[in-house]
């Protein structure tokens, strides 16, 4: 496919253009990039320097007992569970007294 002069008098002008522009969203990407790193550097910073709010602790006992609950509920259910996995089908339910 060979191109003619008129054609390549207008394509290798937007070639430039087109290579500019792709330079530059190329930067305006970079820009966005470091202006959200910015932004995040002083959000760290102002956190490390801001006293954060404590916890009442009956709100923290209030967890304590619900984990404490939580974890015997499953410490049950474990144990049913091995319980029903012990009990076989047929074998000791019934007992032949006839013989």
């Amino acid at each position: 496919m060979s191109l003619k002069a008129v054609e390549l008098q207008i394509a290798i002008p937007k070639t430039f253009d087109a290579g500019k522009l792709a330079e530059q969203h190329g930067q305006n990407i970079i820009n966005q990039q470091a202006n959200a790193h910015e932004a995040l550097k002083k959000e760290i910073k102002k956190k490390q320097l801001q006293v954060s709010d404590t916890e009442k602790t009956d709100k923290i006992t209030d967890y304590k007992k619900q984990r404490n609950q939580e974890e015997n509920l499953s410490e049950e259910k474990q144990h049913d569970k091995e319980n029903k996995e012990a009990q076989h089908p047929f074998k000791g339910n019934f007992i032949d007294f006839s013989g």
